[in-house]
């Protein structure tokens, strides 16, 4: 079957099952499997049968929902490419303001090689982002999940990333002692509350639980990690979280009641309250 015959069949699929993003979705599938950028630059050069049949079935699978980053099995977070799997949050645009605010921080204060430890790292996009925007820094992924674990050495290999990857439980003491003097401390932990998740959205619930449900009402982490792992922060140092839409004034009390200072709210692209940067009393 021609390149553009096809096309229009799976294009049709994706857009009758209600996906708004049908036409994007489409062309991603036809660059992954026949590797080309342009796939419709060529509109009537024959696709193989295995490559229709690995077409079809990924258009398929994205028709009933199914995530297309894990479909793909990689993707591009702040302009580097990140492998996935079910065992990973999938990274999101969100995020990135987290590596703005730190990178920011780091221009301000001077800092050229800052210690820095990412809290449940997931695919290590913000340790490994982190690492390959300043170079000389020391950067630590801490990850309890043995999945994301291997995904962590996967991606830090495929972007020739040099971090510490740490199998721990970031709201266990041990972990934390394990840490001290660092200059950062960064983390997009789980966040999702009891109610959310019982409403999350048919693509997101192919995400692991693990890294989205945050306790009854999506604090837990945020409590149980600012109070361990400000001993593990150097006098004058920065911890920086991700949370939900919504949730800036919890996580600004949360960080007062622990005796930080400097409390900063950043908002996302989209313009909702998105990272808050604080930092320790000296």
């Amino acid at each position: 079957m021609q390149r553009k015959a096809l096309y229009d069949i799976c294009g049709e699929i994706l857009k009758n099952s209600g996906n708004e993003d049908w036409e994007f979705d489409t062309l991603c599938i036809f660059q992954d499997i026949l590797h080309d950028k342009h796939p419709l630059f060529r509109p009537t050069e024959e696709v193989s049968a295995e490559d229709e049949e690995n077409i079809r079935q990924l258009t398929e699978r994205r028709s009933s929902g199914y995530p297309l980053q894990y479909l793909l099995g990689e993707w591009e977070f702040y302009g580097y490419p990140f492998r996935l799997s079910e065992d990973v949050l999938i990274p999101r645009p969100d995020t990135e303001t987290l590596i703005e605010n730190v990178l920011e921080i780091c221009r301000r204060q001077g800092m050229r090689s800052p210690k820095i430890a990412d809290l449940c790292s997931g695919s290590g996009c913000i340790a490994i982002t982190l690492k390959k925007e300043l170079p000389l820094a020391e950067v630590c992924a801490v990850e309890l999940s043995d999945g994301a674990l291997d995904i962590i050495k996967e991606n830090a290999s495929l972007n020739d990333a040099d971090i510490r990857i740490i199998k721990g439980d970031v709201l266990k003491k041990e972990t934390a002692d394990m840490f001290r003097d660092m200059d950062i401390i960064v983390s997009n932990p789980p966040y999702v509350t009891a109610k959310e998740m019982a409403e999350l959205q048919q693509e997101v619930r192919y995400e692991p639980e693990m890294a989205l449900y945050g306790g009854e009402d999506g604090l837990d982490f945020y409590r149980t990690m600012t109070a361990l792992w400000k001993n593990s922060l150097a006098d004058g140092g920065r911890l920086l979280y991700e949370y939900g839409d919504g949730q800036q004034n919890d996580v600004e009390k949360i960080l007062n009641d622990n005796d930080f200072e400097n409390i900063t709210l950043s908002r996302d692209l989209a313009g909702i309250f998105r990272t808050a940067s604080a930092q320790k009393r000296r």
